[in-house]
């Protein structure tokens, strides 16, 4: 076991890839995230497997889709029988380790109601916090259980799982009306702010929706320095965010085994980053969709970025790799240990995300395709149910290819390719295609 590496998994919540200063945004302060980069590989193609908190943990705790692993919107647990990497790694010997959120469905599990696979670092006593719900307040002792751990003496290799809230908390932020703005200058909004006046009907009707991802209806009217202060407010989440995870890097390298651990650093989804007027999740934009992926570790290079797709359902079958531990049998996710250590390697031709925005309706939902170059859209419901961008051309996803003779050939070859998808992988989308 002495050649197997250690695991640190960090987890943050709702931080888009475009939040992150390694990716060229000077409005990102994350320092720590950035010199996780500089030391590794960055993925700057990555995307969640669902765009909401229970459905992507349990893509990326399975290596499954939502459709595969049973949970398509928050509140719903694993489908029996469905293994999570925590599981088959302590099957394989590692001692394995889990410190903060987990909603699956519970919000945070604690010492004596650990997650299945892991033992969990949090005392009972975390749930008398004033507000478990904010990062604010919880991020700091659930890097500290983790901090604890990482100084402790290991006989087996060990993975550890470190999962934290912010920058969640802007979705209180923004139902706040009295909310007070960030001081300081404040970020100038987005070139893809407009939102399309012929939007699928779809989205039209997340934006109304008051049950389930409600706060982009606090947002009707708020003024142009109002969203200004969204922005700030969302960095300066991430900034605390940040630090935490410098603190756990920090440990594990005055502990000595940084060169014997894998650090994988991802979010479960993005924020709408007022893209498009939207703010949050449930929504298959970039800025929602995309997350941060960030791995360093033996025999991955250092300072590289990769291009080829990535997924969050690649994370189990990632860290099985590493760990030498065989998968089980028909996962959609595949290792990206090939795609970091060589950067020729040609990776898959597309990724799929897919959305269930309503806990009332679970029939309606929505399917990206991202291949090399375009992105493709689809919903089940609703008048113009398809969107088509190409993003090398148009990064900001403002030009919809959809129903223009420019985009004809594409969107054909994308809905081979959805449709294909949905044969191997079972999944039981029925797309509405105009």
């Amino acid at each position: 076991m002495a050649d197997r590496p250690n695991i640190l998994f960090m987890l943050t919540d709702q931080q888009s890839r475009h939040a992150l200063g390694a990716a060229g945004n000077p409005d990102a302060h994350t320092p720590n995230m950035d010199r996780l980069a500089a030391t590794g590989v960055r993925f700057e193609n990555a995307y969640c497997g669902a765009p909401v908190c229970g459905p992507s943990r349990a893509c990326l705790l399975t290596g499954r889709m939502s459709h595969d692993h049973g949970v398509l919107v928050n509140g719903l647990p694993l489908r029996e029988g469905v293994e999570n990497f925590g599981q088959l790694l302590q099957g394989a010997g590692y001692e394995t380790a889990w410190s903060g959120r987990w909603h699956l469905p519970e919000p945070y599990p604690t010492r004596s109601q650990p997650p299945p696979g892991f033992s969990s670092l949090l005392p009972d006593a975390f749930t008398d916090l004033p507000d478990r719900r904010l990062g604010a307040v919880t991020d700091r002792p659930v890097t500290d259980a983790a901090i604890d751990f990482l100084q402790q003496d290991h006989d087996q290799p060990f993975c550890l799982g470190v999962a934290l809230c912010n920058p969640h908390d802007i979705c209180y932020w923004i139902m706040d009306p009295d909310a007070p703005a960030p001081e300081g200058e404040h970020p100038e909004l987005p070139s893809n702010f407009a939102r399309d006046v012929h939007e699928p009907e779809f989205i039209t009707w997340c934006r109304r929706r008051q049950h389930y991802g409600q706060e982009t209806s606090s947002t009707t009217d708020w003024s142009t320095s109002r969203w200004r202060a969204y922005l700030a407010e969302y960095y300066r989440l991430t900034s605390l965010v940040d630090a935490q995870i410098g603190r756990l890097l920090q440990t594990l390298d005055e502990s000595g085994r940084a060169d014997d651990t894998l650090v994988v650093c991802t979010s479960d989804h993005g924020e709408g980053m007022a893209a498009h007027e939207l703010v949050v999740k449930l929504m298959l934009y970039e800025e929602a969709a995309g997350v941060p992926l960030l791995m360093r570790g033996p025999g991955v290079p250092t300072g590289q970025t990769r291009s080829q797709l990535a997924s969050g359902i690649d994370i189990l079958p990632t860290l099985c790799d590493a760990a030498g531990v065989e998968l089980p049998e028909e996962l959609s996710g595949h290792s990206l240990l090939p795609l970091a250590r060589d950067p020729r390697h040609p990776g898959r031709e597309a990724v799929v995300t897919q959305l269930y925005p309503d806990t009332k309706d679970l029939h309606r939902s929505g399917r990206l395709v991202r291949s090399e170059r375009h992105k493709y859209i689809c919903f089940n419901q609703g008048d113009r149910p398809e969107m088509l961008f190409d993003l090398v051309a148009d990064p900001g996803e403002r030009q919809n290819l959809a129903g223009q003779p420019a985009g004809e050939a594409e969107l054909r070859r994308h809905r081979v390719m959805l449709q294909q998808w949905m044969a191997a992988s079972g999944d039981p989308f029925q797309p509405l295609c105009s």
